[in-house]
């Protein structure tokens, strides 16, 4: 346990930045599982209208540094190939 005040407070910033880290995490996983079953289920045109949001979750994860930017490029390409593959 921290002693110090700075500490304590300290690391109750984390704690709250890691909790916000991990919503953004889950709602990044469930958006991408989503396009998944869309692309899955032969619902082509919703999965490339939905491909827009993900792109965008992806980048401002990246953006927070949540996730690396070569990491959400990556996803962003492989999404992509995945839609093209399957139309």
């Amino acid at each position: 346990m921290p002693r110090r005040k700075s500490s304590i407070l300290k690391r109750r910033a984390d704690r709250k930045k890691h909790l916000h880290n991990l919503k953004v995490k889950q709602d990044l996983k469930k958006a991408l599982k989503k396009f998944q079953s869309l692309v899955s289920s032969k619902r082509l045109d919703e999965a490339k209208a939905f491909l827009s949001t993900i792109y965008s979750k992806l980048d401002k994860a990246a953006k927070k540094g949540i996730i690396h930017r070569n990491t959400a490029n990556r996803k962003k390409a492989r999404l992509t190939v995945r839609a093209s593959k399957a139309a």
